[in-house]
């Protein structure tokens, strides 16, 4: 719902002003978007754009960010076709493209758009499976998979990517059995729990499943999102909660509004800058090296943006 208010002709050129002031600087490693086709935390009329149409978009109106989802959901696409579709983007952009990539959790838009909601197993299994076709797509240009979930015979994906051994892998999710250990498998990143415990816990569980399938732990980057509410005092810190308030307070029901605000409020990522640098460092310290960071103002008023870009992000380096 952060472009609530926003008037539709407006907004792709909010998004990419934005998207083009993050390429110009050097702060900024990527930019990401949703794949959701309803808003969260609740469906309603506000819009939600396409996240595979606004990657192609910002493939060709940036230069230097890596381009990345948080993340697709597996389910609302073939993942043959998937694929094809990420390695024009790739080829579009430079090689700029990161798939993000997660088993779905949004009922409501399942349903809504006719796909049913299958349960968490089969879901994974379909993640699973779906990797396995991207992969071989993107590394020989052909895929074959005879799955319970996908049939692919001799699909062909040229152009390949222009990114050397492919698109890379984010498995999105911190489900301990089955998506913890299909990241294993085949991640070269993972995003989880961003709570010191959390973490920790869902990194241990990564390396045990690392061990079990033979592959590296320590070539895995692990990443976390984060919902940014950064002042630079307590003061202005509050101001911002309160405006998140009165966003969600015109867009959702009232008894949503404090669920929402609550979720801001007691993250990880909220305080001063020197408060969010020690946070930060804390979760660097415990194997945390990729934040994607998330500021639902944005695309109103760009001052948290910028003060995290000028005091957090060079404390880090």
């Amino acid at each position: 719902m952060d472009l609530a208010g926003i008037a539709p002709a407006d907004q792709w050129p909010v998004m990419r002003d934005l998207a083009q002031a993050a390429d110009a600087g050097q702060a900024w490693d990527s930019l990401w978007v949703y794949d959701h086709f309803h808003t969260v935390p609740d469906p309603s009329d506000q819009a939600t754009h396409e996240a595979w149409s606004l990657m192609a978009a910002f493939a060709a109106s940036t230069s230097r960010v890596r381009l990345g989802q948080m993340c697709t959901c597996m389910g609302y696409r073939n993942p043959a076709y998937l694929a094809k579709v990420a390695a024009t983007v790739d080829v579009v952009s430079g090689g700029r493209v990161e798939m993000g990539i997660g088993a779905g959790w949004y009922d409501h838009e399942w349903r809504a758009y006719g796909y049913g909601f299958p349960t968490a197993g089969e879901r994974i299994g379909a993640l699973d499976e779906g990797v396995q076709i991207m992969r071989q797509l993107w590394s020989t240009g052909t895929a074959k998979l005879d799955g319970r979930h996908y049939q692919v015979d001799g699909a062909i994906c040229q152009p390949l990517p222009l990114q050397e051994n492919g698109i890379p892998v984010w498995v999105a999710g911190g489900g301990e059995k089955k998506t913890l250990r299909v990241a294993a498998q085949y991640a070269s990143y993972t995003n989880f729990d961003g709570e010191p415990e959390g973490f920790a816990r869902k990194s241990q569980i990564l390396a045990e499943h690392c061990s079990q399938v033979g592959t590296d732990f320590s070539a895995i980057t692990r990443s976390a999102s984060y919902n940014v509410v950064i002042g630079r005092d307590d003061a202005q810190v509050q101001q911002r909660l309160q405006w998140i308030r009165e966003h969600y307070a015109a867009l959702l029901p009232a008894d949503k509004v404090d669920e929402v605000v609550e979720s801001f409020r007691s993250g990880p990522a909220v305080g001063t800058p020197e408060q969010i640098v020690a946070t930060l460092r804390r979760m660097r310290d415990l194997g945390m090296t990729y934040a994607i960071c998330y500021f639902v103002d944005a695309a109103y008023d760009r001052s948290s943006l910028e003060l995290f870009e000028t005091e957090v992000i060079p404390a880090l380096r």
